[in-house]
């Protein structure tokens, strides 16, 4: 199984809690897709996106259980990165954690996160 995660923000969480669905941060709505990292990004892109942001969430999804909307491409620094090309069902989230600022303003991950 492959675990992908998106980075949002409580309120983005709590709007997808009453719609029944993740539609997506404002600028995945722009680009037409849910942008998502893997393991191997997500610190990369909490610190270049998310810099000293708090009231975090970070949620972890089974890349395989979204089917063909999702696909890997190309991106930052020539890296693939996950993007679903349909809104996302709650169902399809293993587990979210708040992803609390550190003492040096850096996030602090979940330990589920390898």
């Amino acid at each position: 199984m492959t675990t992908i995660y998106k980075i949002m923000t409580a309120q983005q969480w709590r709007d997808a809690q009453a719609a029944g669905r993740f539609e997506g941060a404002p600028i995945d709505i722009k680009d037409g897709y849910i942008h998502f990292s893997d393991a191997a990004t997500v610190r990369e892109t909490a610190a270049r996106h998310f810099a000293g942001q708090g009231n975090l969430l970070i949620a972890a999804v089974d890349a395989e259980g979204l089917g063909d909307a999702l696909k890997w491409e190309v991106s930052r620094g020539g890296a693939l990165f996950p993007h679903l090309y349909a809104p996302l069902a709650l169902d399809a989230i293993s587990w979210i954690k708040p992803l609390p600022l550190g003492e040096n303003e850096a996030h602090v991950f979940p330990d589920e996160l390898p």
